[in-house]
């Protein structure tokens, strides 16, 4: 058991080293009027943020670029991956900052298939020309961290990652509204996190 337990440590471990080079993989220069989509469940609508105070509309003061703001709270990740596609399709957006996954996680989903469903995310966003950042949720428990699919994900498509930056919000008492969502200085906390990944892979 030991070993065992020590091998997956080890695993993940390999893996988060791996994504911390993925972490500056390189985008295409947004350009000025470059739309952004950010697309995800309550974390990304604002819930706990008040008026403007989601991290979408504060990202958008911050890089001079547009922001769609395509949160859906409650929303599992069966439902966005269904969901994608016409938003994809209406906006064109150059760049999609995905943070999904965490409606799954406080449910006890089948891991597998939020694994499954993102992937089809980042196709479907890469099919249509659209350069994707990934952004790790954590499971919720004692030990807050993101499970590792996120990381196999932004290994595989070299994606920019952002991996523990929820996580690390979610451990301060000052950036929460509740248990689970941010208040407005949480997510603009997020949003500098965010601007600071796009300014190291060469987006902004």
């Amino acid at each position: 058991m030991r070993r065992q337990f020590l091998h997956s440590g080890l695993v993940v471990l390999l893996l988060w080293g791996a994504v911390a080079c993925s972490g500056s993989a390189e985008l295409k220069p947004l350009a000025a009027d470059a739309l952004v989509l950010t697309f995800g469940d309550s974390l990304t609508w604002g819930t706990g943020g008040g008026e403007n105070g989601n991290y979408p509309y504060q990202l958008e003061q911050m890089i001079g670029r547009r922001v769609i703001n395509a949160g859906v709270p409650g929303e599992v990740s069966a439902e966005g991956v269904k969901r994608l596609p016409e938003i994809l399709k209406e906006h064109q957006p150059q760049l999609l900052i995905l943070c999904h996954g965490g409606n799954d996680l406080l449910r006890r989903l089948d891991r597998q298939a939020l694994h499954d469903n993102l992937r089809q995310m980042i196709e479907a966003a890469q099919q249509s020309g659209t350069e994707v950042v990934l952004i790790g949720v954590p499971s919720p428990g004692l030990l807050l961290e993101p499970p590792a699919l996120y990381a196999e994900l932004a290994t595989e498509f070299k994606l920019p990652f952002l991996g523990e930056a929820l996580a690390e919000l979610m451990t301060d008492r000052k950036f929460k509204s509740d248990a689970v969502h941010f208040n407005a200085a949480g997510y603009r906390q997020l949003a500098q996190r965010v601007k600071d990944l796009l300014k190291a892979a060469q987006a902004i």
